[in-house]
């Protein structure tokens, strides 16, 4: 009985926390901010994968591409600079569970890529300085609802930061946005938020603990 009570009290924090995670925060909410929070993407059904093209502010000449379980695709578009509004890109049929990396290609600084995955960003943020790979995506869900980016479809919202890490100078996620269908978006807990929800069930249980003590 006493753990059952305590995942009563616990829960609604829990998700209270999910429903903040997947609120719609159209375009990046912190610009000039370097984006703390690293996304895991997978294929949510074995089914296509489609991007659509939501925008850009770049003056780089960007392309979209994209990784399936670590190998590419070889599918490349969406040129960020001739693109419409809406246009589709298809990836191809995935597996339910793939984990999927997303690519943009500069052609503007001769072709290096920077990828949805931090670890495979070395290469592109030593272009102008040696540097570790940083993140170079935001993404939030896309409800079609507010905004509404043309008549996209429901899905995750991605949006990718063109400069190299040593050239950054506004960090507005803006440069190449891209609603995907077939996307799941897994966002880890950081470690504070799971000490604050540890805190709190252990205080909730002794404070449960204390009332039955009193009764």
């Amino acid at each position: 009985m006493k753990t059952e009570a305590l995942v009563l009290v616990a829960l609604p924090i829990v998700v209270a926390l999910a429903a903040n995670v997947r609120a719609d925060a159209i375009p990046y909410p912190t610009p000039g901010v370097l984006n703390p929070v690293v996304y895991t993407f997978t294929a949510t059904n074995t089914g296509k994968v489609s991007a659509y093209f939501a925008g850009s502010t770049a003056s780089y000449v960007n392309e979209l591409g994209m990784l399936v379980n670590g190998l590419d695709t070889g599918i490349y578009g969406l040129n960020n600079h001739t693109s419409a509004l809406g246009l589709k890109l298809d990836f191809g049929i995935v597996t339910a569970g793939d984990t999927l990396t997303f690519v943009l290609w500069n052609h503007t600084l001769g072709g290096i890529k920077a990828y949805s995955d931090p670890a495979l960003n070395g290469p592109y943020d030593s272009y102008y300085a040696p540097l570790p790979g940083v993140n170079h995506v935001y993404s939030t869900p896309y409800t079609a609802t507010s905004p509404i980016i043309d008549s996209i479809p429901v899905g995750t919202f991605v949006s990718f930061e063109d400069l190299p890490a040593s050239g950054w100078s506004d960090l507005n996620y803006n440069d190449e946005d891209f609603v995907f269908t077939n996307v799941s978006t897994v966002v880890p807990l950081p470690a504070a938020a799971w000490t604050g929800l540890t805190l709190l069930a252990g205080i909730a249980g002794f404070r449960l603990i204390r009332r039955r003590q009193v009764a």
